[in-house]
């Protein structure tokens, strides 16, 4: 392995040398295909409009179910205005490819690595197509040894290069914890400042669709406490592909969450390069009665709450916090002065989760502005269930949000 990064090392400089140098679509559909089934497909768009192709109207049913229980919709008036608007439309997979493309061309130190990114394009097609145009150097398939490649990876980011390390399921990277911590975010520390390490983790997690116990975890507040990692989660295919390429250009590690429910977003995005900032959290919907934050998969779940409250009179303000450490607590606590009212809306698990952090924050920096105590909606503290009806009591749903803020109105 030390031999071929060698030689992409100097590939790298050599073209160098050369070359000087800030929605929706669902796919819905069984592992496997029964003679006498027919497939499904389920369109979301971020307008919320629904195109069922089902073989029966009971299908349909279900899907329609389904779906609004996966991912909320936004509000109806950006149906009108989605199809005028400039750009491309992209489903965010393939906006986190476009970002990772697009920083393989500018920058040739920039290397993606882990378990089937080749040719076989990553477990959410995310690499697919990279191992043709850049080559098996570049796009460098390795065995199941999670540890072992993560570390590899490390010591890339050591040498000069900007690895890109793919965990094709977050849960995996447990087995990389030592790496994580130990190197990774200690590195530029231990060894007085003579190494950075331009390293990007990424990979899908989060409570899938009956993926079991061990493939539906939440890894967020694992990896929160390690010192001198950054951290965001992507929740739309315009921030998919602009953390993506914020986190390329970082020189510290950052880890890329990324949802498995979300990947089948779709958004148009510009056409125009953009990056978004590692430490800025995005004001989702403005508001003057409560401030809630969230992140990933449940900003869609608040949303869809939000029209809700807003039908009961409510005016709640949505933040999607996106970086979740650090906390982007100037735009936090400018809501938190304004409303006066915190929930936060959480996927991770309760004990110890980003909501814990989160609420401890605010508390420490913001408490003279509260009028009620912070609420803070997460998952509970069991592992994940492999039958629907109970996976779907695990997580925090949009009733339960609406809820939440009638009584901290009160």
């Amino acid at each position: 392995m030390a031999t071929v990064f060698q030689g992409l090392g100097a590939t790298a400089a050599i073209t160098a040398a050369a070359n000087p140098l800030d929605s929706n679509k669902l796919l819905l559909s069984s592992r496997r295909s029964f003679p006498g089934k027919k497939t499904s497909l389920v369109v979301v768009r971020c307008d919320g409009s629904l195109n069922l192709n089902t073989g029966s109207s009971a299908g349909a049913r279900r899907l329609d179910q389904l779906v609004t229980n996966a991912v909320a919709t936004k509000a109806d008036a950006a149906a009108a205005s989605s199809a005028s608007k400039p750009g491309h439309e992209l489903l965010l997979f393939e906006a986190l490819r476009e970002g990772l493309e697009e920083e393989m061309d500018r920058d040739n130190r920039v290397c993606v690595m882990g378990e089937d990114v080749g040719h076989y394009g990553g477990s959410y097609k995310v690499t697919r197509g990279l191992a043709d145009k850049f080559g098996d150097l570049r796009v460098l398939d390795t065995p199941i040894a999670e540890n072992a490649f993560t570390g590899m990876g490390i010591g890339a980011a050591m040498t000069g290069l900007r690895p890109i390390v793919e965990g094709m399921n977050m849960g995996f990277l447990l087995l990389a914890f030592n790496q994580i911590s130990n190197n990774c975010g200690m590195l530029h520390y231990t060894s007085g400042g003579q190494f950075t390490i331009p390293i990007v983790i990424r990979g899908p997690g989060g409570v899938g669709r009956q993926l079991g116990a061990e493939h539906s975890q939440r890894l967020e507040s694992y990896f929160q406490s390690i010192p001198g990692i950054q951290m965001v989660a992507c929740s739309t295919p315009y921030n998919a592909k602009g953390l993506m390429k914020a986190a390329i250009r970082s020189e510290n590690p950052v880890i890329l969450f990324e949802h498995v429910l979300l990947y089948n977003l779709k958004e148009r995005i510009p056409d125009e390069e953009y990056i978004c900032n590692l430490e800025e959290a995005e004001m989702v919907r403005p508001g003057e009665h409560i401030t809630i934050l969230t992140y990933s998969r449940m900003r869609y779940h608040v949303m869809q709450a939000a029209k809700t409250l807003v039908n009961k009179g409510y005016d709640p303000e949505v933040i999607d916090i996106r970086s979740l450490k650090p906390f982007d607590l100037h735009t936090i606590g400018n809501s938190v002065k304004k409303t006066h009212r915190v929930l936060i809306v959480e996927e991770c698990m309760r004990t110890g989760g980003i909501g814990a952090s989160l609420t401890a924050a605010i508390n420490e920096n913001f408490i003279d502005y509260l009028d009620a105590p912070i609420m803070c909606l997460s998952s509970q503290d069991v592992p994940t269930p492999y039958a629907g009806t109970l996976e779907e009591f695990t997580i925090v749903q949009p009733a339960q949000i609406v809820t939440a803020v009638e009584q901290l109105c009160q």
